[in-house]
């Protein structure tokens, strides 16, 4: 059996290397695609979709930003579990600080040029923001296409879902980007930063492992 994988926003697959799942699964990885300009999320979304096999059943997990991704999926390929990792169920779970973003809709002022520059002027403030003492916080994000990454934010912070009692969340107790305290998750990884799938592996991979088998 499949488990397609969405990893989080500008991330590569590094961030979930150390992760292991049961080894009668098959683990299928889509990589973020480059958004066509102006294109609705919808259809952005169909086109992550393309890889899924759905003559199977199949299982979907997802990171962060690929955590709302996998949710989207659903909708339109059914899987028989969907795993989120740091990531929201709801948009009621959303901080205040991405409430104010989906209001002013704050992002789309940006220039392009902002999410390229920025993210290398601002590497300590980020690296502080997602974790104090990891240093390899460069090495996971790797989809650094200006473009994509505004239109990411774009997304995040206009996304509306309700509850969808298929989802099962995970979370870290000390995540800034998507504070636990706005949130009510299946399970709670203690001491877990937003990057507790890297920095927490044996941890997520046992919930894995029993969600899974």
């Amino acid at each position: 059996m499949k488990i397609y994988v969405v990893s989080g926003l500008g991330a590569d697959f590094k961030v979930l290397e150390k992760l292991t799942f049961p080894e009668h699964l098959d683990v299928v990885f889509i990589d973020w695609l480059i958004p066509e300009r102006n294109e609705p999320f919808q259809h952005y979304v169909s086109r992550m979709a393309e890889k899924i096999n759905t003559t199977e059943p199949f299982y979907l997990l997802g990171y962060s930003f690929g955590g709302i991704m996998v949710q989207e999926i659903h909708k339109i390929k059914s899987a028989v579990k969907v795993i989120i990792l740091g990531s929201l169920k709801s948009h009621k779970e959303k901080s205040r600080l991405i409430k104010t973003g989906q209001l002013t809709g704050v992002a789309r002022f940006f220039p392009e040029r902002f999410f390229d520059l920025a993210a290398a002027r601002a590497f300590p403030a980020v690296r502080k923001f997602f974790d104090f003492n990891n240093a390899n916080l460069v090495r996971y994000f790797q989809v650094r296409d200006p473009y994509y990454l505004k239109w990411s934010v774009e997304q995040i912070a206009a996304w509306k879902s309700e509850v969808n009692p298929d989802v099962i969340q995970i979370m870290g107790d000390r995540d800034l980007v998507f504070p636990l305290k706005y949130c009510r998750p299946n399970y709670i990884i203690k001491g877990g930063t937003h990057l507790f799938p890297a920095t927490k592996p044996k941890e997520v991979s046992k919930l894995l492992n029993t969600i899974l088998k």
